[in-house]
């Protein structure tokens, strides 16, 4: 059974940075995708950020330039998340797709930017 781990959320000012870390525990195989989802209060959860394992990333508009994802090894991921907005503030879930659409969830960290 996969679990996914989330930390480093937090209260930020504006401006302020947060490195948001994921690590997964079981069995991670084959060709798959690590990222990151937000959702804030009232909204739909969104994609931030995700790696596939051969390196390929994608972005949301809303965070390019600002927020980098990276992976150390096929259980670890993170985000390091630049130039925070209050309109970052949000839920943060880890997730992780294997091959034959496996997916998992990590239960969240609070990311909270004030003004």
């Amino acid at each position: 059974q996969v679990q996914l781990v989330e930390s480093g959320g937090g209260l930020v000012q504006a401006g302020g940075s947060l490195r948001l870390s994921c690590v997964a525990s079981g069995s991670i195989f084959g060709i798959n995708v690590m990222g990151w989802y937000r959702q804030a209060p009232g909204k739909q959860r969104e994609l931030v950020a995700c790696m596939t394992s051969g390196g390929r990333t994608e972005y949301a508009d809303s965070v390019k330039g600002r927020f980098t994802i990276s992976r150390d090894s096929a259980k670890t991921v993170y985000v390091q998340m630049n130039s925070l907005k209050p309109e970052d503030t949000a839920v943060y879930y880890c997730n992780l797709v294997l091959p034959g659409d496996m997916e998992y969830w990590g239960k969240g960290t609070l990311v909270t930017v004030s003004s």
